[in-house]
């Protein structure tokens, strides 16, 4: 019997490719061993409501409540703390680096996002974890990006979230981006609504989006890894055997974990530098226009920053009942 036979799929995926909980509960990736954790505001927010978590909630309130400011600014504090208690838990199980997202809210404000960024950066400073552990999550719009781009400058390292076009992969290229985070699921969701129909893992449109970054980053050799993200099933995750980077949700990992059946290495650097592809010049014209013309990009990006918002809009809610 071969040795990769009596592998499960997800140590067999871990020969090809980093592996990443997606994920804000602790249990699985202490169960799954990945090496980054991911986090947003809907899965903390999903964290937050659980009771085993209660007692991190109430004491990031009890740490950053200041009664001295407004209600605003208290709750503020308040989320910061939270998110860098979740991010410093997470750090203790995994060996490797965590997400921690920017109030989406900021995603149009590239001063507003550095400032933002810098201020989690310092607190989590201040709690003796270095910021080479830590990537700051924003959207991959065009002021998120230039906001990335003069916080990697800094040694600030930032993972560009909602991402779902060559416009926005190419940007954060150029702009020395650590980590970009392409969404699987959600583009062939969009293609499913669309057309009416379902996609075999091989044709699907979001496992098509990724393979097409990862060439164009390997091929014109491009430091800024691709980190496939919002996995729909199993059979997605397989075709990107072999990018950089993976994140996985629980279930989807525990599915890997159950199955020995093999598993090849889809993407390589080598493969990718044979592609026959053409350099776009990216410019904010050409990425407004080409992100334009991206129906999916365009739609899905905007509902991303609109419910991760809204969970954060939640989130607040909740500290706001405990002051």
């Amino acid at each position: 019997m071969s040795e990769t036979s009596t592998q499960t799929q997800l140590e067999q995926l871990k020969q090809f490719t980093t592996v990443v909980a997606d994920t804000g509960d602790f249990q699985t990736m202490k169960e799954f061993e990945p090496r980054d954790a991911t986090t947003n505001p809907s899965l903390i927010l999903k964290a937050a409501e659980k009771a085993e978590y209660a007692a991190i909630v109430d004491a990031s309130v009890k740490e950053a409540d200041d009664t001295s400011l407004s209600k605003s600014a208290r709750v503020d504090a308040i989320m910061d703390e939270l998110l860098v208690r979740f991010g410093i838990e997470i750090l203790n199980i995994v060996p490797g680096r965590v997400s921690t997202e920017v109030d989406a809210r900021l995603s149009f404000d590239t001063e507003s996002t550095i400032a933002k960024a810098r201020e989690i950066i310092a607190l989590y400073e201040k709690k003796g974890i270095s910021r080479d552990r830590i990537l700051i999550k924003i959207a991959s719009t065009w002021e998120g990006i230039n906001a990335a781009a003069e916080l990697e400058k800094e040694g600030i390292h930032c993972n560009l979230t909602l991402l779902f076009s060559m416009a926005q992969a190419i940007h954060c290229a150029e702009s020395n981006v650590t980590l970009i985070s392409p969404f699987v699921g959600r583009i062939m969701d969009w293609f499913k609504a669309k057309e009416g129909r379902s996609f075999e893992a091989a044709e699907d449109p979001g496992v098509l989006s990724v393979q097409g970054i990862y060439d164009y980053y390997k091929k014109f050799g491009y430091k800024t890894e691709v980190m496939g993200a919002s996995f729909r099933n199993t059979g997605e995750i397989l075709e990107l055997a072999g990018c950089d980077l993976l994140t996985i949700s629980p279930n989807l990992l525990e599915e890997l974990s159950n199955s020995s059946e093999p598993v090849e290495q889809k993407l390589s650097v080598a493969a990718s530098e044979t592609k026959d592809i053409e350099k776009i010049d990216m410019d904010e014209n050409t990425f407004r226009w080409m992100f334009n013309e991206d129906a999916m990009a365009t739609e899905k990006t905007a509902e991303g920053i609109r419910n991760f918002a809204k969970d954060i809009v939640k989130l607040e809610q909740m500290i706001e009942g405990k002051l």
